[in-house]
């Protein structure tokens, strides 16, 4: 039988469903990030460049505060909507962890959007590809006891070894009109969950910077014939996660980026839905890792949170943005989440839906 949605308080099998509780990300104990190749395969050349120079482990606290501040009203919109909030604990990314293979120090439990992934009442721990993450999910692991105590089911994907010859350390951008290169081979299966996006019974994959396709393949075999997993097209030349590229706002309506997704070539189930344009994103200007055009590199505007009933969360500075929403039926909700978004992501990053109300 299919599991009950009223049984367990894990339930959420898309993203427009009415949004009940989520668990917010933290920047407590947050460190800053570690040079590795992988953020050559993600990054702008300044951004990369600026990673290379820091030489202090922390954020500096004037960023961390201001993010603190949006962080907060993101949590109090939040819970004025009628939503649950919860939070991770606070872990010392400062600290080095290691394998037999290697060692690092840690980063962040801003983004959990990436390493847990949550189809119906399933948490899935993401096998991630960065060594800095390798342990980020300790920060939500009395979240996801809990969640389990009271009914969810909890696996994680086999944790990846990430030696030394998964990367190329040869990687460069490619450029236009170039074959398609990543970062990461296919020696081992590897995703963030931020790489698929979910559409009930159809899931959207994105072959990318941080998901090979044996990160598919795994997902989709755990997964079995009951879901159908569909491979996206990405045309931006350094793809990592899907939530910048497209955003599922309502039933039948998709939110897209037009530099980096092309309408015909999205699954077919979706060749019959609304295709909404994102305006370009307007720059916000982040220090210290940021240039003022890095938000339009990620097209961060895509990025929305949708707590359902055509009500969506949208970065405050994002003018045009908040003019398309409202002209296309929707009710935004500006949220301040500039500096934040220098710590990891922006709304759909910065959460794991943890219960959307099923409306059919």
């Amino acid at each position: 039988m299919p599991p009950d949605p009223l049984q367990c308080p894990v339930w959420s099998v898309n993203e427009w469903d009415p949004l009940e509780e989520v668990v917010v990300g933290t920047i407590a104990g947050a460190a800053a990030p570690v040079y590795h190749k992988v953020i050559d395969s993600i990054a702008p050349p300044d951004w990369v460049e600026k990673v290379k120079a820091y030489d202090d482990e922390r954020f500096p606290p004037e960023l961390v505060e201001a993010a603190e501040k949006e962080r907060q009203e993101f949590i109090r919109i939040l819970r004025g909507e009628g939503v649950t909030v919860r939070e991770p604990a606070e872990v010392d990314f400062t600290r080095i962890h290691a394998t037999p293979f290697w060692q690092s120090r840690g980063w962040c439990a801003a983004c959990p959007r990436d390493s847990v992934l949550v189809i119906g009442n399933e948490l899935i721990e993401a096998p991630m590809s960065w060594r800095a993450r390798y342990f980020e999910t300790m920060a939500f692991r009395p979240l996801l006891l809990d969640y389990f105590r009271k009914g969810a089911k909890w696996t994680a994907a086999p944790k990846p070894q990430l030696l030394e010859s998964l990367y190329d350390y040869d990687y460069r951008a490619p450029l236009a009109g170039e074959p398609m290169r990543y970062v990461i081979n296919e020696s081992e299966p590897l995703f963030d969950a931020a790489d698929f996006m979910r559409f009930g019974n159809d899931i959207l994959a994105l072959r990318s910077n941080s998901c090979n396709e044996a990160g598919i393949t795994w997902l989709e075999r755990h997964l079995g014939p009951a879901y159908r997993v569909h491979r996206v097209k990405s045309h931006f030349r350094q793809p990592m996660h899907l939530d910048d590229h497209l955003m599922p706002l309502a039933p039948g309506r998709l939110l897209i980026s037009p530099e980096y997704i092309r309408k015909e070539e999205l699954p077919e189930f979706l060749q019959s839905w609304e295709i909404l344009e994102a305006p370009r994103p307007e720059p916000v200007g982040f220090d210290p890792f940021y240039s003022e055009d890095a938000i339009a590199f990620f097209w961060l505007n895509v990025n929305v949170l949708a707590l359902g009933h055509g009500r969506v969360i949208v970065e405050a500075s994002q003018k045009a943005t908040i003019r398309a929403l409202k002209d296309w039926g929707f009710e935004p909700i500006p949220c301040h989440f500039a500096n934040y978004i220098s710590l990891g992501g922006v709304f759909h990053c910065a959460t794991i839906d943890i219960r959307r109300r099923p409306t059919t």
